[in-house]
């Protein structure tokens, strides 16, 4: 018999039926379903409509039906469930009887599934930021690893200026510890309980609904039914918010890439993490990568899919509603099991810091060092910019560097040039005059070193005290 089938005397399409359950992709919600029906059967027995002995032996149902799920996965295998509810109480009544059936009193699965939804995406959310954590306490260790080794810093994937390589890992964790606390933020507003709403007016029962919010370590109750019935802003913001994550998972991905390239050079990809050609025997690809950088498009999609689902629902319930879960729950497990390998990646790879401080000391990276230099001799930095370009183009047609031109052919261009400025144009120097914080001068990069352990260190105590 259906949950709702008393006004109905036809029985539903079969294909019908099949087609619009949910079972097969809610049920991943139970831990959640039993967790709040657990917090429900309490506030039934505070307005007594359960006696202690219906309680306790509905919370000994639920906790039965939690252990044989646990003991095994065909135990979720029902063909006739119609949501993760309809199993729950089918489950329940099999198990003690019609006292399962009292447990629905004032009840409605619309607060039940936005319920269900939150407590989901509120653990998703405290595990993504630990492991959030997690790849950004790696990447500061490789940081501190990579010492005063440098590297080119590009723009427009041109090489533009030297930069430490810690200066360039430490850029990865500051878009991660965004991420962390983006989630952290958005964890806010999902962490509202919605039990008590009913269908879309409220509880017909005179329920305890800031017991019922302690009971599921909520932080508040929803504030109007209507709106707790309907609402899924939380789960856009979340998946959103996944979308960056991603966003910064697929550039990340991207740059080790393009520098595991033989053409780069710059990093040697981990055998654990790769696989070869079935045709060329060289071969070794860097599937990992590739993987977090198209499984990024994913996560933008279903953050998409879920925004459209409900830009055109008026209140409150629609069935539309059911379209916004599977976006929720493949966005969410996907990052959740891509930023634990991207960590494992981190620890794996093998930096070729020889490699990189030549490519540093290469392709006029210290140009804008000699117009600085310039500028300190009193030349507008607009000239100074002008000349060292015609010394560069100099360069170019005697095919070697700045620093190789002598003060001659140097002074051809700015009388300002001195022999000083040689020693302005070594990758040392280039590095210690961007000595502002943030920049990539060796002390700074030290102090910011510093400051991120600080930062993951209190992040790591806000994921703690989620546990």
């Amino acid at each position: 018999m259906k949950m709702w089938s008393g006004r109905f005397r036809q029985p539903l399409d079969p294909e019908f039926e099949r087609w619009q359950r949910s079972f097969p992709f809610d049920r991943r919600l139970l831990k959640y379903e039993l967790e709040a029906s657990r917090a429900y059967a309490r506030a039934l027995r505070k307005v007594e409509v359960l006696s202690a002995e219906e309680l306790a032996s509905i919370l000994f149902g639920l906790d039965q039906i939690a252990e044989k799920a646990a003991a095994s996965t065909s135990f979720l295998e029902d063909e006739e469930a119609e949501d993760v509810h309809d199993f729950v109480e089918k489950q329940l009544t099999a198990l003690i009887g019609d006292v399962a059936l009292k447990l629905h009193s004032g009840r409605s699965r619309n607060e039940q599934i936005a319920t269900d939804l939150r407590l989901y995406a509120r653990e998703s959310i405290d595990h993504l930021r630990s492991f959030l954590t997690d790849l950004a306490e790696v990447l500061l260790a490789r940081a501190e690893q990579a010492g005063d080794a440098a590297m080119p810093a590009y723009t427009h994937l041109q090489r533009a200026e030297p930069v430490l390589v810690a200066q360039w890992l430490l850029a990865y964790v500051e878009m991660f510890l965004r991420d962390a606390e983006r989630l952290g933020d958005c964890r806010r507003r999902v962490n509202l309980c919605p039990l008590g709403s009913g269908a879309v007016a409220g509880s017909t029962l005179a329920l305890d609904r800031d017991a019922m919010t302690a009971d599921l370590g909520f932080d508040a109750p929803t504030a109007n039914s209507i709106d707790a019935t309907s609402d899924r802003d939380f789960a856009g913001e979340y998946v959103n918010s996944l979308s960056l994550l991603a966003v910064h998972l697929s550039r990340w991905a991207e740059e080790m890439i393009l520098f595991a390239t033989q053409e780069f050079g710059f990093v040697h990809l981990p055998e654990a993490f790769s696989t070869g050609s079935s045709a060329m025997p060289q071969k070794k690809n860097p599937d990992l990568l590739e993987l977090t950088r198209g499984k990024a498009g994913r996560i933008v999609g279903d953050a998409t899919a879920l925004t459209v689902s409900t830009k055109g629902l008026p209140l409150a319930y629609n069935k539309d509603l059911q379209e916004t879960q599977e976006p929720l729950f493949d966005a969410s497990e996907t990052a959740l099991a891509l930023v634990p390998l991207a960590t494992e990646w981190m620890k794996a790879v093998a930096f070729d810091y020889t490699r990189m401080q030549k490519a540093a000391e290469s392709g006029f990276m210290n140009a804008f060092a000699a117009a600085t230099y310039l500028t300190g001799k009193g030349v507008p930095f607009r000239l100074a910019h002008e000349q060292v370009g015609k010394a560069v183009q100099l360069c170019l047609e005697k095919n070697c560097e700045l620093q190789d031109l002598s003060i001659e052919e140097l002074r051809q261009f700015s009388p300002a040039f001195d022999r000083d400025v040689y020693l302005r144009l070594t990758v040392e120097s280039v590095l210690a005059i961007h000595d502002v914080p943030g920049g990539t001068a060796p002390e700074r990069v030290k102090q910011a070193i510093t400051e991120a352990k600080q930062r993951i260190s209190a992040m790591r105590g806000v994921v703690h005290a989620h546990a």
